[in-house]
């Protein structure tokens, strides 16, 4: 097995948001892997005393925890009591209902010698290659179904569709966002090899389109998780027009993890 991620922050004057870890078993069989990017809020008050990477480190830390020791829960039942842990840690010192109270977008995996399961909630994105090189993309798509103009601006964003009926979600504080993430299980004969990315790094096939998901993964096996990263870095940087970063962040939080099972 071979496992290799790398993580770049958007500008070297703030933390990187996103988080990523994985875990294998002391028995050597099996894995898991869990990314999150970290939503950034709007300035101003969202009701919280943390910081956004306070939040997806311990989020993220649960999901590990719970994921590589809880094979009798599923991986929505990992989610909600991860986010339960977390919202439990601040509850009694922050305003958890606030709409932009710390969130992020959720991506975990897990193998075992029979299977591989997955939860995506939000745009992070979840690559399974199948071995005829056959690239599957299992994705959360609500942002790319929302009505037109509904993240025309935040304040629109935050009152009609985030963590909305209707609209998208991220984890947040409410355990009972877990049952939205799209999950699935798939034979590991099927799955040679799996990778994850947060937007930041995806920008590489959905903003700049490089290239499909096919051959983004064929850049990670051939560059590596750095190299992706890097590819997207130097788009960015020649986009000086910004022809297709038009709107957002010249550079995000860029995260990927390459497995090879």
């Amino acid at each position: 097995m071979r496992i290799e991620l790398a993580s770049a922050p958007g500008s070297p004057e703030r933390p990187n948001e996103d988080w990523t870890a994985t875990a294998l078993p002391a028995s050597g069989g099996g894995g898991t892997l869990v990314l999150l990017d970290g939503v950034t809020p709007p300035r101003g008050d969202d009701g919280c005393a943390h910081s956004v990477p306070w939040f997806t480190a311990r989020l993220g830390g649960s999901l590990v925890e719970l994921s590589g020791s809880r094979r009798d829960l599923t991986l929505t039942e990992i989610l909600a009591e991860s986010i339960r842990r977390t919202a439990d840690t601040h509850r009694t010192l922050c305003d958890l209902s606030h709409v932009r109270t710390p969130q992020a977008t959720v991506v975990v995996v897990r193998w075992d010698g029979e299977e591989i399961e997955h939860l995506v909630l939000s745009d992070s994105v979840l690559l399974f290659e199948s071995p005829d090189g056959t690239v599957r993309a299992l994705l959360d798509d609500r942002l790319d179904r929302l009505p037109p103009g509904s993240l025309a601006t935040e304040a629109i964003a935050d009152s009609q569709v985030r963590n909305k009926e209707g609209g998208f979600f991220t984890a947040a504080a409410d355990p009972g966002v877990a049952v939205r993430a799209v999950t699935g299980r798939t034979p590991l004969t099927e799955v040679r090899a799996v990778a994850a990315l947060t937007d930041g790094a995806s920008r590489w096939t959905e903003m700049f389109h490089e290239g499909d998901w096919a051959a983004c993964l064929a850049v990670l096996h051939k560059e590596g998780t750095q190299g992706l990263i890097d590819r997207v870095r130097a788009l960015e940087d020649a986009d000086t027009e910004r022809a297709h970063l038009r709107r957002g962040k010249t550079h995000d939080d860029a995260t990927a993890v390459y497995v090879v099972l």
